[in-house]
């Protein structure tokens, strides 16, 4: 784990205390902190028991302590711990920025900071494959799933590249990386903040932090992004800014995980931190090649009998899934899930690869309509077993067969990961039939 003397004889109260917040519970206490610690849940609690005090930081006398620690889960624009915040005079924190302040004890080092709305977990895992590929030391941390304060620090010369969310950006005040990224930004999270404004300047904030001569990279596909950019670009004595157009790129129908334009998109901005990073063309380009992806972002799950799944349970808005419908034709859509918005308005250009529609979820009876009214021929399935029997009945060799929800999965699933292993039960039952070509039975019945 990653421990620092800068948190020895401080004090520290945690809020959540999920992957994030216990691995940030342990690198304190591990580091010679004092710690107080709350969770909602009791087994949350029972575990961080002779770790820290136990108490609720919103009731608790905060009196001396340096920061409050929060899960990026916490919606501090309106729960009470922002108010306690600002009584107490203690600042609202999170693992992040506890990485941050850690910098200075570790083997020198790089950090790629990288956000946007859609594409971030990708362009992470493709940064982190190219540098590994390179032979340079790596590893990812942040919202990509692996708390970055449980890492063994890398030796020198390594890059900690961070999938960074609004939330967390919110949440840390001195993050200085040595590039960071910004890759597109459409309508998300607006429960969250006060419009869309407000959810952009908080993903710009990623370069408030920098250092003058440090790298700022951005995409260059929507006009808020751009704006930013050059604004980033203006200022006398910010980083150094490039605005990346994939445009120019060649080689990617080599690049089985890389296909669509979106992944274009990804590749491009991938390439241009390795080079700001000092990776050359030698070695990034067969890392491109040899680069698998992620389980739940258009993965190319399985080929039965010519048809190909892909599992793209990670879309869970409709400017994510838009490029999944871009890439590939002759597709059977699996969509929907808890919606984000009432319309599908920025995947209707791709509508003519579809060829039929299976909703599910709450979602579904109004996605059902739209489609019908935009010519598509859909089905209504309403649970995602029903869609992936329907779509390999319906389905033709050539054909795709596509779970990219366009929507949350909260009203039956647990998460996305558990939505896409879902889907991936489903598929592996019905594609090993039994040898007499009998479908196994299958239970409709979703994750919780």
């Amino acid at each position: 784990m990653i421990t620092s003397l800068a948190f020895s004889r401080k004090k520290y109260a945690l809020l959540g205390l999920a992957r994030s917040g216990m691995a940030t519970l342990d690198a304190l206490v591990e580091s010679g902190a004092h710690c107080m610690a709350w969770d909602n849940r009791e087994e949350a609690r029972a575990a961080a028991s002779g770790k820290a005090e136990i108490a609720d930081p919103q009731t608790a006398d905060l009196t001396g302590y340096d920061g409050i620690v929060v899960s990026p889960g916490v919606p501090i624009n309106k729960h009470p711990i922002a108010q306690k915040s600002k009584e107490s005079g203690v600042p609202l924190i999170g693992d992040i920025e506890l990485f941050a302040q850690a910098r200075a004890a570790l083997p020198w080092h790089r950090v790629v900071g990288l956000t946007g709305t859609n594409g971030k977990s990708t362009t992470v895992a493709l940064i982190h494959h190219i540098l590994r590929e390179a032979d340079v030391p790596s590893l990812m941390g942040g919202n990509i799933g692996l708390p970055i304060m449980s890492q063994e620090p890398l030796p020198e010369g390594g890059v900690y590249v961070l999938e960074l969310s609004s939330y967390q950006i919110d949440i840390t005040k001195t993050l200085d990386c040595d590039v960071a990224v910004l890759l597109n930004i459409t309508p998300d999270h607006l429960d969250r903040y006060n419009g869309f404004e407000d959810y952009a300047a908080a993903k710009a904030r990623l370069f408030d932090m920098q250092s003058p001569g440090h790298a700022a990279i951005f995409g260059n596909n929507d006009a808020t992004t751009r704006d930013i950019a050059a604004d980033v670009a203006a200022r006398a004595d910010g980083p150094k800014v490039a605005s990346i157009d994939a445009g120019a790129l060649t080689g990617q129908a080599d690049w089985p995980s890389l296909q669509g334009p979106h992944n274009a998109d990804n590749a491009a901005i991938a390439i241009a931190v390795v080079e700001a990073l000092g990776v050359t063309e030698e070695k990034w380009r067969p890392a491109l090649a040899s680069f698998t992806g992620l389980a739940h972002r258009m993965e190319r799950m399985a080929e039965h009998d010519g048809i190909l799944f892909i599992n793209d349970s990670k879309a869970t808005n409709p400017a994510s899934t838009a490029p999944a419908l871009a890439a590939y034709q002759n597709i059977h859509w699996i969509v929907g899930g808890l919606p984000k918005g009432e319309g599908l308005e920025e995947c209707e250009p791709h509508f003519g690869n579809i060829k039929h529609a299976y909703t599910i979820g709450e979602a579904g009876p109004a996605y059902t309509k739209l489609l019908h009214e935009k010519g598509v021929a859909v089905s209504a399935s309403e649970m995602l077993c029903t869609a992936v029997t329907q779509a390999l009945g319906n389905a033709a060799p050539g054909d795709v067969i596509m779970l990219s929800p366009a929507c949350a999965s909260f009203d039956q699933f647990r998460d996305f990961e558990a939505r896409g292993e879902h889907f991936r039960q489903i598929v592996n039952a019905l594609t090993h039939a039994d040898s007499d070509g009998a479908m196994p039975a299958i239970s409709n019945g979703e994750a919780a």
